[in-house]
């Protein structure tokens, strides 16, 4: 690994998506510009998006710069989460097998439901009435 190489990575939960570049430094992780403890206000979403560096004792080793948008603030933290292991993946593959284990490289497939046409909603009817 060369200090100048980068590492791309996207990661996605819900309507979120994470746009991560990865490279040799000294742990520094900025979000759309800002400081991470600065955009992830809630412990529980730091804790989350930081979960493959802590696993892999790799949180001193790189810089994080990330590009989210999309969804909350929850689901972004997700979409983090994905995109950094991702990307620490294609850093050291011998990282596969941790990150399988412990679901860092399933995408959480679920989403909103579509408004259905003729309903409220995706699933809720209009009351019906006899008379």
């Amino acid at each position: 690994m060369t200090e100048s190489t980068k590492y791309i990575a996207l990661g996605r939960r819900k309507e979120s998506s994470a746009r991560v570049r990865m490279e040799a430094g000294n742990g520094q992780i900025t979000i759309n510009g800002r400081a991470f403890d600065k955009y992830f206000l809630r412990e529980t979403d730091r804790i989350i998006a930081k979960q493959p560096l802590a696993l892999t004792d790799t949180a001193a080793k790189f810089n994080i710069a990330a590009r989210l948008n999309g969804g909350g603030l929850t689901g972004q933290a997700g979409a983090l989460r994905l995109g950094i292991s991702r990307a620490l993946l294609m850093a050291d593959p011998s990282f596969k097998e941790i990150f399988r284990k412990n679901g860092y490289l399933t995408r959480d497939p679920r989403m909103k439901e579509r408004k259905k046409y003729g309903l409220k909603g995706a699933r809720k009817r209009f009351q019906w009435t006899k008379r």
